[in-house]
């Protein structure tokens, strides 16, 4: 694992944090990507037992790389939960299906909140089935889970455009990058950094007045949103903020690649 830098300003020395593997600021580091890779590649699962009980499940399913099962594990050392290889799919999962532990990890979302309109909605489903504890509730309310997610995308409830960015923005990006992000390397030396999500422009204009960037974000198809970065100042400035919050998977390895290049 890299060694994990919280980025200060320079002109003030004495703030500069070293984030020790094993420390609390580490750990803290570790939930805020955290909860930026669940909103890019995690689910928030509400199911039925033969119609009798409700089964809880957070799950995160990755390609099943070196790098990203060492990521997940050491999510799961902060977190909680489990790390598992599916040989048939090529993938590896962090799962957790233990209601009373789900009931502890889900307090991390109420100190950093999940950003995307979707994770939002199941977060929310999910809290009102574990308060409720009804079948019939879950039956009857579980069609309408996401009938809010517009009303999200328009309020921008957090007034990240507005320039509010939340205290863990940071950590939380390079969690939705690992996700999300892609790093683009090209015989032509066109090389860029992109990144897309569904539904919730409101996050890639936050993500680009992020990096300074001023590149427009792009609307290819249908509710798809994408922001792709060829300018080397502001690569210089995704550069500088993965030096400080680095990422932990395969796209570490990915990054690395494309800096070299670059």
């Amino acid at each position: 694992m890299p060694q994990l830098f919280l980025s200060k300003s320079p002109q003030n020395p004495e703030n500069n944090e070293k984030v020790e593997k094993n420390g609390e600021n580490y750990n803290e580091y570790i939930k805020k990507f955290w909860v930026g890779l669940m909103d890019g590649d995690g689910s928030i699962q509400v199911n039925h037992w033969r119609t009798q009980s409700l089964q809880y499940r957070l799950v995160i399913k990755l390609k099943n790389t070196k790098y990203n099962y060492n990521m997940l594990i050491e999510i799961a050392k902060v977190i909680g939960g489990t790390v598992r290889i599916n040989s048939i799919n090529n993938s590896v999962i962090w799962v957790v299906d233990n209601r009373d532990i789900i009931k502890e990890i889900i307090k991390i979302f109420d100190k950093y909140p999940p950003l995307t309109s979707r994770k939002i909605c199941q977060l929310e489903f999910l809290k009102n089935c574990l308060q409720k504890n009804s079948i019939e509730w879950y039956f009857n309310n579980r069609n309408s889970k996401y009938l809010n997610q517009l009303t999200i995308i328009r309020s921008d409830i957090f007034g990240l455009e507005k320039g509010n960015l939340p205290n863990y923005f940071k950590g939380w990006f390079s969690g939705f990058v690992e996700a999300e992000g892609c790093f683009s390397i090209r015989k032509t030396n066109n090389h860029s950094f992109s990144i897309g999500q569904n539904d919730d422009i409101y996050l890639l204009n936050v993500i680009k007045e992020y990096l300074n960037a001023t590149n427009i974000v792009r609307n290819p198809y249908a509710n798809f949103y994408s922001l792709e970065i060829y300018k080397k100042e502001t690569l210089n400035t995704i550069f500088d903020h993965f030096h400080n919050f680095p990422l932990l998977g395969e796209k570490l390895n990915s990054f690395n690649e494309f800096k070299q290049k670059f």
